[in-house]
């Protein structure tokens, strides 16, 4: 190999920085590519939804119920769930993330009570509901609140 055969990298490199509307001898001169006349041979598009002056959709369908800007989005796992974990291990958020039960844990993490748990875990998290505290504690684990 030698200077003479280096190469990019395949998709690396891209330029549109091609001269556009200079003459007919560029193979893309007069109408420079955008065809003939037409709202979109002309400079100014319009904006994204714009449908031609009638009621753009977003228009059209109605809207129902409050979308809270604000609210906490708090990731719910189920008490099966940690059965992943061994006898006496410390379940935390950062434990949970790591073994894939959760994805991401913006504004905390809630256990639930749903199914059942065989080992005795020390939980640490935001929130738990009072059947999944209760199964946790019965097994002689703790749950607690961050």
């Amino acid at each position: 190999m030698d200077l003479a055969n280096l190469s990019p990298a395949a998709g690396s490199v891209s330029s549109n920085n091609f001269r556009r509307g200079r003459g007919h001898g560029s193979g893309n001169g007069k109408t420079a590519g955008k065809g003939h006349k037409g709202q979109k041979a002309r400079s100014g598009q319009p904006r994204i939804g714009f449908e031609g002056g009638q009621m753009p959709l977003y228009r059209r369908l109605p809207k129902r119920g409050f979308k809270n800007v604000g609210r906490a989005e708090i990731e719910t796992i189920n008490l099966s769930s940690l059965e992943a974990f061994d006898d006496g291990a410390d379940v935390t958020v950062e434990a949970l993330l790591e073994k894939g039960i959760i994805r991401d844990a913006k504004d905390g993490v809630k256990v639930l009570g749903n199914g059942e748990l065989t080992k005795k875990l020390n939980v640490t998290v935001n929130a738990f509901s009072a059947s999944a505290k209760a199964k946790i504690e019965e097994l002689g684990g703790k749950a607690e609140v961050i």
